[in-house]
């Protein structure tokens, strides 16, 4: 799937949930899909024009002056519902970590040991990020239809965090610190 079929995907995803606003719609994608997924304003913007041109979202005058509301029409509906049934395509990896630590020889023990204890460190913040994240939108969004969506991406990342801790935890026990030579 191209990437702009998926910023389609994005922006008709979110005005499904609600009509918004550009600007809350960018919000909304980085404050409640931001643990997977990022659109720019550099991509909404346009993506919306032309959902607006083919007649997937009609725009309505917002609150404000100068600002407007897009919702979904039925054909934006349809839209998303193609967008969803197509088949995923895998992106390939480029993990930098991973790329390092193959190399690690050349980088030393000790470096290659600092990487490993800030992505364990970084995992850490995420899954607690994640676990107050599923907590506040538990409480909020516990009794919508859209919950049990929602909530399987929120442990999705916990679970990766969580995998990301074990992992960094037995490579730093693997990856002992070097003995010194004599």
């Amino acid at each position: 799937m191209a990437r702009s079929s998926q910023t389609q995907m994005a922006v008709l995803g979110g005005l499904s949930i609600e009509p918004m606003t550009a600007y809350a719609l960018r919000e909304a994608i980085r404050d409640v899909l931001g643990h997977f997924w990022s659109e720019s304003f550099g991509q909404i913007y346009p993506t919306l024009q032309v959902l607006e041109e083919e007649g997937h979202v009609r725009r309505r005058e917002g609150p404000r002056a100068r600002s407007s509301v897009f919702e979904i029409t039925a054909s934006g509906t349809a839209r998303l519902i193609e967008l969803l049934t197509e088949p995923i395509r895998d992106t390939p990896p480029r993990d930098g970590l991973l790329l390092r630590l193959f190399f690690g020889r050349t980088l030393g023990r000790e470096r290659c040991r600092g990487l490993l204890q800030a992505a364990r460190d970084r995992a850490v913040q995420n899954l607690h990020e994640y676990e107050a994240l599923h907590a506040q939108l538990s409480a909020a969004e516990g009794d919508t239809p859209d919950w049990p969506f929602i909530e399987v991406t929120i442990r999705a990342g916990i679970h990766h965090s969580r995998a990301t801790i074990a992992w960094a935890d037995e490579s730093l026990a693997a990856m002992s610190p070097e003995e010194p030579r004599s």
